[in-house]
């Protein structure tokens, strides 16, 4: 079996893929903050998979982690997970240590693209896709021809902070109009204050009910998920991009939404027309553990990486 971890700012969560491609019981936990709070959270995890596993760690072929940061995979090492409380941390192998078992790691939302590709996989078979995370931020996982991009830094897929509105907002990174200050959960906290513990949904359904307020709001969101989808066609050409992230859970109403932005878009413009992006995009599952099934394929280190 091969053993994959997502470790979220709040939350945990784990699978594990047997010889036969079927997904083990998911196991979820909170995550602790600070690195030796993540570091046991891990190894409860793990303790938490070999119980419904009814064998020790040895049983796992291989561990693999997802985590949000910039992860050196080659060194195991994660810096600025700053919703975790990590400056600097060798995760890999401080693990690999305490588990006596080799653990790779990697970013999460290019775990995420891997896991996407391999649930599309099982339906078609794409040869590449970007896998565009809608979270608290926004970022993109993107898989060319089989092989996960990481880019020459580990930043390849970080269009969350391409600047789309020199006006704009003020983002985290510093710069001012990133195209996450429109698309992105925080996005919707700032231009939709509400009490709700759902503020997209909350702001989804007020539109549909009419509220004009969040009709623009809205409308102003999707443009940014539009844009981040363009901007993906347009700089990768991929097969098939793929919306995962808190925000998926939108389903049917993000997906028609988004479309909707694009069609909009192709009817004054006949090039992007021509590039057909409603029928390339789709919104994940709601439920599949995408950055968990990601990292246990790349705790197996069966993808090649550029």
């Amino acid at each position: 079996m091969r053993l994959g971890i997502d470790i979220g700012g709040t939350k945990t969560a784990a699978v594990a893929i047997g010889a036969d491609g079927d997904l083990s019981e998911q196991v979820r936990m909170p995550t602790g903050f600070g690195a030796e709070a993540v570091i046991e959270t891990a190894v409860r995890t793990v303790a938490r998979m070999t119980e419904i596993a009814g064998a020790g760690t040895s049983a796992f072929s291989s561990i693999g982690i997802g985590i949000p940061g910039a992860v050196d995979s080659d060194s195991g090492r994660v810096a600025h997970a700053v919703n975790l409380g990590l400056e600097g941390l060798d995760l890999g192998p401080r693990l690999a240590d305490r588990l006596g078992v080799d653990v790779r790691i990697e970013n999460d939302v290019k775990a995420a693209a891997l896991g996407a590709h391999h649930l599309l996989a099982e339906r078609e078979v794409p040869e590449s896709m970007a896998y565009l995370n809608l979270g608290t931020g926004l970022a993109a996982g993107i898989v060319l021809d089989g092989r996960l991009l990481r880019g020459g830094h580990g930043v390849a897929g970080e269009i969350g902070h391409i600047p789309v509105d020199p006006t704009g907002e003020r983002c985290a990174c510093g710069q001012r109009g990133c195209l996450e200050t429109l698309a992105s959960g925080s996005a919707i906290a700032r231009m939709w204050p509400t009490p709700s513990a759902l503020p997209a949904r909350d702001l989804f359904d007020a539109a549909e009910a009419g509220d004009d307020g969040a009709v623009r709001v809205r409308d102003r969101f999707l443009t940014g998920v539009g844009s981040a989808v363009r901007l993906l066609a347009l700089t990768t050409d991929v097969d098939r991009i793929v919306i995962g992230g808190g925000l998926a859970a939108l389903g049917e109403s993000l997906l028609d939404g988004t479309h909707r932005i694009l069609n909009g878009w192709a009817a004054e413009s006949a090039f992007l027309a021509s590039l057909d992006l409603t029928a390339r995009v789709q919104v994940l599952p709601l439920g599949f553990p995408a950055a968990a099934v990601g990292a246990a394929l790349v705790g197996a280190d069966q993808w090649q990486k550029s």
